[in-house]
């Protein structure tokens, strides 16, 4: 088979992207690479269990134990890289030009842009999200597909918008088929996502799947056991927490419809608390 009829075979079975350097022989047992996620949960065995650079995820209500993942024990290189740039970025410009310039990430030799945000920084509530989809990859902006247009009617049902929400990911870079990022793609961002929350400063974060709730609260548990409640978010950058909500994210209500109604009573919890608390609102 010549290199065309190879490169035309590849697409039509869905391989579209370029995921390493060089081929692996992956019937070749011996020349497996060790899996990095593999290598950071055995060395967190061995690590003190208070590695987090004081993050802090409390619940007004008693939510289900909090867990430590390898993502918060000793970081990677990378991940110390990135929590020198987060360090020295001292406004949102500074922050979003460390992130673009950031290369230990290899999620980012695949993506085609950097999704750093979208809506008002002076906004009062953060919103964070998962990972940059196919569309987000293509414009550069968070939540701008489908899971995005979903997103808007939800904020709109509620009297916000773009102008008077912040919304970033916990990653920037579009994973490889859209999968979900790993671990280690988790804890590369942390520094630089930290240092967004706290840049931004706002009076309310809303963490919107499983994969922002893992990596800033800390808690491996269902967003159905999370939901409905307050949390407090805390990391090395903020002067006090933050208080935090967890609902569910605009894709997987694509996907569960049946969903909707409690996201729903989560967005009815955000309306109340900024009424409550005289933070900016658009009344409806």
């Amino acid at each position: 088979m010549d290199k065309k009829s190879l490169l035309e075979w590849h697409i039509e079975a869905g391989v579209d992207e370029i995921i390493g350097d060089a081929p692996v022989n992956y019937f070749n047992k011996g020349a497996l690479p060790a899996r990095s996620a593999d290598l950071a949960m055995e060395q967190s065995r061995t690590r003190d269990a208070d590695g987090s650079r004081g993050l802090l995820a409390t619940s007004v209500d008693s939510p289900p134990s909090q867990i430590s993942t390898p993502l918060h024990h000793t970081p990677s290189a990378a991940a110390a890289t990135a929590r020198a740039l987060a360090d020295g970025a001292g406004t949102l410009a500074e922050l979003e030009a460390a992130v673009c310039a950031f290369d230990g990430c290899a999620i980012k030799k695949t993506a085609g842009k950097t999704v750093f945000s979208d809506g008002n920084p002076q906004a009062k509530i953060v919103i964070i999200g998962e990972a940059p989809g196919g569309e987000e990859d293509k414009q550069g902006i968070p939540f701008c597909g489908p899971s995005g247009k979903l997103l808007d009617r939800m904020l709109a049902a509620i009297g916000l918008d773009r102008t008077t929400v912040y919304i970033s990911n916990t990653v920037f870079w579009r994973p490889p088929g859209n999968r979900q990022p790993s671990l280690e793609e988790t804890a590369m961002c942390l520094p630089f996502v930290e240092k967004h929350i706290a840049l931004v400063a706002p009076g309310l974060l809303i963490l919107s799947g499983g994969t922002a709730t893992t990596t800033l609260l800390r808690k491996e548990v269902s967003i159905s056991r999370l939901r409905g409640k307050f949390y407090e978010y805390s990391n090395v950058y903020l002067p006090a927490p933050i208080p935090t909500i967890v609902t569910y994210h605009p894709s997987y209500l694509l996907r569960s419809p049946a969903q909707k109604r409690l996201a729903w009573d989560d967005l009815l919890m955000v309306k109340k608390f900024l009424v409550d608390n005289n933070l900016q609102f658009n009344q409806k």
